[in-house]
């Protein structure tokens, strides 16, 4: 009888070696005190961050029945988010990120002690909400920088991609929790409650940026100036490589980003609001499911290629969903683009805070910021434009096809962008 038994026990080294390949990388998170506490602190305060974003389109809602002014509400944001990153990557060039760091949480504090303030009110003020949405966004535009522009001195330039996924990793966390916790907390404790609940996580992110150790402009910083920013972006202009990633993300947003029509193709697939928020959440599964399982992406010897590969993959995924007959078909598609979409950032992102030198990272990351920011306004815009003049389904096959045919350009214009490989430590 004993003969029999340990049959499967050969297989199981391998199945823990080939999960420990997949799984997230962690090693940042071992091997780095500071990086730690950064990214449980951050963490907490983004899962907060994303439930004062519910509540601020809920409050708005119900005080005005408008869907139009929900939909401004991204214009609040659109002028901040263009403009403040430029800056505010060439202010954490020339001063101490972590104070940088530490003061904008400060600002994204107090912006949800007003918002908290308002909502307290007998009668609520609807420009408060308009006002804050605008002012968290330039807070967060002199945070992302500064934080960018720390990760590569806290882990080294070689554990820079795993870093990159495990920072991801719990910030898609908080876009797929943070907005459902929001919905319980409102319908629990009230909007104050929701907006409270946010103020209290910043406890844990101001704790994590008040134990970084100094970070001390390089000796000769240029101060914050138009120049300053300029010095950015011709040295993006000079390196293809970074042109390429710019130009490949733009071209994936633009012509692949159709949330705008979440709303109606919802109700095209014959379901309400239920079906809209699964439509929402999609991409985000499927990012927060390549996260879990990123750890094979610190293997990827052709970072370039890479990011082609997964911009396509996101456009044929996006071209396949709007082909989508109900909701079972529509939401893993979704959530393959969300994965691909993570890959691609990761990789994005490890390419250009390794090929950037330090005293050029926090401008970099801010241009990046805005590119990545505002490119999805866009891509909601051309997606509602063509279903306007076409139809829905036409509008979501034809881009996601546009953004596969884009990368191939993209491809061929930036070869540079193609070839790039890891950059030694």
């Amino acid at each position: 009888m004993n003969e029999d038994v340990p049959t499967v026990e050969p297989d199981r080294p391998a199945q823990a070696g080939i999960f420990a390949r997949l799984a997230v990388d962690i090693t940042p998170l071992r091997t780095s005190q500071p990086f730690r506490r950064l990214w449980f602190g951050t963490g907490i305060s983004a899962i907060g961050s994303q439930i004062t974003t519910v509540a601020i389109a809920f409050q708005l809602y119900a005080l005005t029945h408008s869907t139009l002014l929900v939909g401004l509400l991204s214009i609040a944001a659109l002028v901040p988010i263009l403009t403040i990153p430029l800056y505010a990557g060439a202010v954490a060039d020339a001063v101490d990120r972590r104070r940088l760091l530490l003061l904008s949480d400060v600002a994204l504090a107090v912006v949800s002690a007003g918002l908290l303030a308002n909502a307290l009110l007998p009668h609520a003020h609807v420009w408060v909400l308009f006002l804050c949405e605008a002012l968290s966004t330039a807070a967060y535009g002199f945070q992302r920088p500064a934080r960018n522009a720390l990760t590569p001195g806290l882990v080294g330039n070689d554990q820079l991609t795993a870093a990159i996924a495990v920072e991801d990793t719990v910030f898609n966390l908080a876009h797929v929790a943070g907005p459902a916790l929001g919905g319980v907390v409102i319908a629990a404790f009230s909007l104050a409650g929701a907006y409270g609940l946010d103020i209290a996580t910043f406890g844990a992110s101001l704790v994590a940026i008040w134990l970084l150790p100094a970070v001390p402009p390089m000796a000769g910083a240029e101060r914050a100036s138009f120049r300053a920013i300029a010095e950015g972006l011709r040295f993006v202009r000079a390196r293809p490589v970074l042109m390429g990633i710019l130009v490949a993300d733009t071209n994936a947003m633009v012509f692949g980003m159709p949330t705008a029509l979440f709303p109606a193709f919802g109700e095209h697939l014959g379901g309400g609001a239920r079906t809209v928020g699964f439509l929402y959440a999609g991409p985000w599964i499927g990012a927060f499911a390549a996260s879990v399982l990123s750890g094979w992406i610190t293997r990827v010897r052709r970072q370039g290629l890479g990011v082609c590969v997964a911009i396509a993959v996101w456009g044929a995924a996006i071209a396949a969903f709007g082909f989508s007959p109900a909701l079972w078909f529509a939401l893993p598609l979704l959530a393959i683009a969300g994965a691909a979409d993570f890959i691609s950032a990761v990789l994005r992102s490890t390419i250009l805070l390794a090929v950037t030198p330090d005293a050029l990272r926090g401008r970099l990351s801010g241009i990046e910021l805005a590119q990545v920011a505002s490119a999805p306004a866009l891509g909601n815009v051309e997606a509602g434009v063509v279903a306007a003049l076409v139809n829905l389904r036409f509008s979501i096959v034809s881009g996601g096809l546009a953004c596969v045919l884009g990368i191939g350009v993209v491809a061929l214009a930036f070869p540079a962008l193609v070839r790039q490989r890891p950059v030694p430590a």
